[in-house]
């Protein structure tokens, strides 16, 4: 039975449907952007120093910079690593008696300041910043900063719930109806927010986001890797994936003319209400079609891709029937992630290097911070060294397959981290580079995970394994900033250190994997425990419709 693969080679594997559908699901992915990235400038946190009555009306009348304000009315800076004093105390002063002078107005209440008695920021506080976010307007500062890390923790628990339960509806119910809900709760939830009136409602909607956000960006991802033949599978999963660095180039120009949080979020959520419009645009996935024995189906959709594309389906393919094992509609299982012994060392392997790429992809970042005092032109120039890497995938991967480069790429980030342990600080442009090659690896090992986890699972359940594995990422940046922040109180260097070792152990790891180059997707489960096997080559296969003719004898 010729296989979904066998008749894009017939009906065209990346013509004038292909792209119109890989165009639209970009977008979808660029618009993710936002969400996994936004909180950088949703929820900024500008410098900022207590409120006290009175202060600023001294400070009118005593004609004092903002400086000298701060020198006279605010506490001293802190221990090193420490927040600044007057971020969250204040002098517990009377500023508005007319007694104080304006030469030094607390030398006559005390012959030492450190003397004078201090207090919370009862009356709240000011912020050095021309816009606003999330942290200046609901105050998510000093006691209340942890709330900022509910935040960032509440989208990613989302992420990880959303990745398990969606992935098994997509699975089970289909690709575009799966799509199309998350799209539709993604636009509603990102709406709200924009016009949550406190910070438990926007926590709510910001959860909400998680849950269907990613799920949707990885359906798109199936969907595309889906829709195309063999020969540009590997390429189309790439730019899927450079349309989010795309988004992030994109994102730092939106929030940069708009500086204020709820206008940003309000603008970079009104693209999720016309991805709505891809219920005409964009049709069901013919191999899920196909797994789930609705061969009637699959067939108008192949014929209308081969009318999209000017081409003509050959009568030898227009003949559809569901492989042996597949009599019954298969329903997906996470047991058959682990059921057999092939699969269950994929979902394994996996699981971990989706984990090792969200843990040094996100604490890489947090460790080197942003360097340079232009907050956008960081972001940007940060978001520019994926390009390479996705340049390396294209360059090497039909050369030398996935295993190596990924595994190279793991290797790298390792290495690079274990190198930067030992650079002096006074070689700051060496650290610089060793970073930035770094973050080069593990963008590509990132890229890789994505490309090759569907490639692994067969059709019935290739995007609950694909979803199920990812989900390994939202553990790994839900704990990612403890990681970084409490083994540096120890010592700077130890996450690199630790760093270093998850990526070393992540490349060994990846080798253990079959290669996937040239490969056609496996379909049944038969297929994907044999994948290190030699398959025939089904290129080199021709299809007959053989027709039996009775003719009554003499």
């Amino acid at each position: 039975m010729p296989t979904v693969d066998d008749i894009l080679e017939h009906i065209g594997e990346f013509n004038f449907f292909q792209k119109q559908t890989f165009f639209l699901l970009a977008l979808l992915s660029a618009a993710f952007t936002p969400i996994y990235v936004g909180i950088v400038f949703l929820a900024f946190t500008p410098d900022h120093r207590c409120l006290s009555p009175g202060v600023a009306e001294l400070s009118r009348r005593c004609g004092w910079s903002l400086a000298e304000e701060l020198n006279y009315t605010a506490p001293g800076p802190g221990a090193a690593g420490e927040a600044s004093p007057h971020q969250c105390r204040r002098y517990e002063v009377d500023w508005n008696q007319s007694a104080l002078s304006c030469a030094d107005p607390l030398a006559g209440l005390a012959a030492n300041r450190s003397h004078l008695p201090l207090g919370p920021c009862r009356h709240g506080w000011v912020y050095e910043t021309p816009g606003s976010s999330i942290v200046t307007e609901f105050n998510l500062v000093c006691a209340s900063s942890w709330m900022l890390d509910l935040f960032q923790s509440a989208v990613n628990v989302g992420f990880f719930i959303g990745s398990v339960g969606i992935g098994y509806i997509a699975d089970r119910f289909g690709r575009k109806l799966c799509l199309l809900v998350t799209i539709l709760i993604n636009a509603a939830s990102g709406l709200l927010l924009a016009v949550s009136p406190n910070y438990t409602w926007v926590l709510i909607f910001r959860l909400i986001q998680g849950l269907v956000s990613k799920a949707g960006w990885l359906i798109g991802y199936i969907l595309i890797t889906e829709f195309v033949g063999l020969s540009y599978r590997r390429t189309v999963g790439i730019v899927y994936q450079m349309a989010f660095t795309v988004g992030l180039l994109a994102l730092v120009g939106v929030a940069y003319v708009l500086p204020h949080w709820r206008w940003l979020q309000l603008t970079v959520s009104l693209p999720n209400v016309f991805f709505l419009l891809y219920y005409w645009c964009i049709p069901e996935s013919p191999r899920w079609l196909i797994s789930q024995n609705k061969n009637a189906k699959a067939m108008r959709i192949i014929k209308h891709i081969a009318k999209k594309n000017g081409k003509s389906l050959p009568t030898s393919l227009q003949s559809l029937r569901p492989d042996e094992e597949a009599d019954e509609k298969l329903n997906p299982s996470f047991l058959d992630l682990v059921r057999t012994p092939q699969i269950r060392k994929h979902t394994l392997i996996l699981m971990y290097n989706w984990f090792t790429s969200s843990v040094l992809y996100q604490g890489l970042i947090m460790h080197m911070g942003l360097a340079g005092s232009n907050f956008y032109l960081d972001f940007f120039y940060s978001a520019l060294v994926e390009f390479p890497a996705a340049l390396l995938i294209i360059l090497t991967i039909d050369r030398l397959g996935r295993r190596y480069p990924w595994a190279a790429s793991n290797m790298v980030a390792g290495v690079a981290c274990l190198a930067s342990v030992f650079i002096p600080d006074d070689l700051q442009w060496l650290k610089v580079t060793v970073a930035c090659l770094g973050r080069m690896g593990i963008t590509m090992a990132y890229e890789m995970v994505c490309l090759v986890n569907a490639e692994l699972y067969p059709t019935f359940i290739r995007n609950l394994g694909v979803l199920v594995c990812s989900s390994m990422c939202d553990i790994g940046g839900i704990i990612t900033p403890f990681l970084v922040y409490r083994l540096t109180n120890v010592w700077h260097e130890l996450p690199l250190l630790v760093f270093a070792v998850i990526g070393l152990v992540a490349g060994v790891l990846v080798l253990l994997l079959p290669e996937t180059k040239g490969k056609a997707l496996p379909e049944t489960i038969d297929e994907a425990e044999n994948m290190q096997r030699p398959r025939k080559n089904k290129e080199k296969m021709i299809y007959l419709q053989v027709k039996k003719v009775d003719n009554p004898l003499n």
